[in-house]
């Protein structure tokens, strides 16, 4: 049994790991936000369906909140540090455009 709870300690501890870390991805200077997304995004946030991108609460619906969300990152979301300037702006500007807010 006491095997058993640290191999799921251990194996917990690897899976926070990889959580709230950096993303080392850096977009093309003239990739769309739509680009952006789907290269950086999608492998965590899955379309809903081809008009909405993501479902936001109404505290993050706004341009500042996302450029600050995606390159701080969270404890259950990494850091996209690279994407900066006018790709960060894309990147808002399609997630604005394409979610919906709850």
């Amino acid at each position: 049994m006491k095997k058993l709870n640290f191999a799921l300690t251990i194996s917990a501890l690897f899976i926070l790991a990889g959580c709230g870390a950096s993303k080392d991805y850096a977009p093309p200077a003239d990739a769309s936000g739509e680009t952006i997304f789907s290269s950086a995004c999608t492998e965590c946030h899955k379309p809903l369906s081809a008009n909405v991108a993501m479902v936001l609460s109404e505290k993050v619906a706004n341009k500042d909140a996302i450029i600050k969300k995606f390159q701080s990152g969270s404890m259950r979301m990494p850091a996209f540090k690279n994407i900066q300037g006018e790709s960060a702006d894309r990147l808002a500007e399609y997630i604005l455009t394409n979610s919906q807010v709850k």
